[in-house]
């Protein structure tokens, strides 16, 4: 992670890209990239989402939309200094107090 953080700000740094790597553009710019990628899978059965990367061309789509959702994450992340693997633990550790294996096992409901 720390390399591509230290890449990602090197990247943008020598375009003079900082003063558009405002928190709101760069939030703004990941819903976008989501968004591309919900789009790769909008109109898939179950079955065919699972299947997706098995297809040449919609896999290489997926996995250009998942890139560009990473680094926009990853860059939001440097600019407001979040440790994302440690904010991501930190919610792993959450979510296994809110939803314990007992309780939790097998099924969707939120608490």
């Amino acid at each position: 992670m720390d390399d591509l953080t230290s890449r990602l700000r090197e990247f943008a740094e020598e375009r003079d890209w900082q003063q558009f790597h405002t928190p709101k553009n760069l939030a703004m710019a990941l819903a976008g990239e989501v968004g591309e990628l919900i789009a790769e899978f909008q109109w898939l059965t179950p079955e065919q989402s699972a299947a997706v990367m098995s297809d040449p061309d919609a896999g290489s789509r997926v996995r250009a939309e998942i890139g560009d959702v990473m680094i926009y994450l990853t860059r939001l992340a440097d600019v407001l200094g979040v440790d994302l693997v440690e904010a991501a633990l930190t919610k792993l550790e959450d979510s296994a107090r809110r939803y314990p294996v007992d309780q939790a096992r097998g099924s969707a409901s939120k608490r």
